[in-house]
């Protein structure tokens, strides 16, 4: 209504001051009974109110339409009403909902295109990885040792770009199952064992009796409880030797904590630390640091549908906090 009133606004100013300038004209030129004077200006206020309310009527659908927001794309083409002017708008709408699909499905395609290239020249780069670490192991030290240590940071890269490529398509990769957080803390410190003994900080892990039982995918858990540990260790580094694990119930929540005693996070980077390429004062020390591990782990989580905490004091450490929500620690 408000719409129909700002677009015939005009309109009623325009044939109000016509009438009155009629009228006018007419008692000037001396006709002076005002009884039909005002009858003839009420019959075209009437006249003019007509047109108005068959105008409205004929045309409620069509301003409603422009003024309610849409809530999905697929309300874009609801008809708006049977008049010209609405079928044409109809018309205009769906030209440009083809069109926009169009552009949509152009773009996805080159995401897919470049999401393939990325994950298989990712795996093509893990053969000629292997064969350098397998070389390395027959040289003296510590060139061995140096030439691993690389290869293993190259490696590690190359595995958070597979997972940020296939953080698109997360949905399409869960495979949730019971997992078991001891054994698989286990594995993700087996396999880290070279990092933890080059930067001389080893995790410790800590827990209640029972088996930790979570629903979740084994396979992205594991990547962000290794993320979580890498951080910890690497800001630890020769600051302490340890970093721990603990796990524990919660209001009937099992909470994975990961704690280290490094350099802590500075409070004006902590509302920080979750978004893409952030890097923060921490990032800028460490050349390493690519501002996206966090980012893909709390991005991974959300699709989980677990929860994380963080809570951390310069120069006293960092802890974070990995909550499953709707599980429980089955004895």
């Amino acid at each position: 209504m408000k719409l129909f009133i700002k677009e015939h606004l005009l309109l009623i100013m325009v044939q109000c001051l016509q009438f009155s300038i009629i009228l006018l004209i007419i008692w000037l030129d001396g006709y002076d009974d005002w009884k039909i004077l005002l009858y003839a200006f009420f019959i075209g206020l009437f006249f003019l109110s007509g047109y108005l309310i068959y105008q409205y009527m004929t045309h409620r659908e069509f301003y409603k339409r422009l003024e309610r927001e849409f809530l999905s794309l697929d309300e874009s083409l609801e008809k708006t009403g049977h008049t010209a002017v609405s079928e044409a708008f109809d018309e205009l709408i769906r030209s440009q909902y083809r069109m926009y699909i169009k552009k949509i499905k152009e773009i996805e395609s080159t995401k897919e295109q470049h999401l393939e290239f990325i994950d298989r020249w990712v795996h093509q780069m893990k053969t000629p990885l292997s064969v350098i670490e397998l070389t390395a192991q027959n040289l003296d030290e510590p060139d061995s040792s140096s030439i691993r240590e690389e290869t293993e940071r190259i490696s590690n890269g190359l595995h958070t770009v597979l997972s940020m490529a296939r953080l698109r398509t997360i949905k399409d990769d869960f495979h949730i199952k019971p997992v078991y957080l001891e054994k698989l803390i286990h594995e993700v410190n087996q396999e880290n064992k070279r990092f933890f003994i080059r930067n001389k900080v080893y995790p410790k892990l800590e827990k209640g009796d029972g088996e930790w039982i979570v629903e979740s995918d084994e396979k992205w858990l594991f990547f962000v409880i290794t993320q979580l540990i890498h951080n910890g260790v690497k800001y630890s580094t020769g600051k302490t030797n340890k970093i721990s694990l603990s796990l524990y119930e919660r209001e009937e929540a099992i909470v994975l904590e990961i704690t280290d005693y490094g350099i802590g996070i500075p409070v004006v980077d902590q509302k920080r630390i979750f978004q893409p390429f952030f890097t923060g004062e921490n990032g800028r020390k460490y050349r390493e640091s690519t501002g996206m591990g966090l980012y893909l782990v709390k991005e991974t989580l959300d699709y989980l549908g677990h929860s994380i905490e963080m809570k951390s004091v310069v120069e006293e450490g960092t802890t974070f906090r990995i909550i499953f929500e709707t599980n429980t620690n089955l004895t």
